[in-house]
């Protein structure tokens, strides 16, 4: 039981020196270090001082790189996975059907062009206009 308390203790010592984290993600040191020198020097010994902030501007440029390698990655992965030939049917398809589009206005056309020869003899009627005899 004493030894969860101390556990936990020490996840709580390291939340408040971020710089051990960098440390061990970077490979310079592992937790059973940072355990070890915890349990023998305390929590208040200066050497911890070194660990209290991490440097914001590397650790956001190594985070922007690795975030970098990552979509690349993923990116890399999505086009390994398209099958060209069916990407080809797909766009076989949309052209037929763009071909289709295109005839079905020119016939909407060709029958606009027709329909105002009909329409214009009843343009000029009012209508309202009454026949008397």
């Amino acid at each position: 039981m004493r030894n969860e308390q101390e556990v936990e203790q020490f996840k709580t010592f390291i939340k408040r020196y971020p710089g051990t984290i960098k440390e061990v993600r970077n490979g310079n040191k592992k937790w059973q270090d940072f355990y070890e020198q915890w349990v023998l020097l305390g929590e208040d010994d200066p050497s911890w001082e070194s660990y209290k902030q991490v440097d914001k501007s590397t650790d956001s440029k190594k985070t922007d790189s690795k975030s970098n390698k990552q979509w690349m990655k993923q990116m890399t992965d999505i086009v390994d996975k398209i099958d060209l030939n069916k990407v080809e049917g797909h766009i076989n398809q949309l052209n037929g059907a763009i071909t289709n589009i295109q005839s079905l206005i020119g016939q909407f056309q060709d029958v606009k062009k027709q329909m105002p020869t009909k329409t214009k003899q009843f343009q000029n009627r009012h209508p309202f206009q009454h026949y008397y005899d």
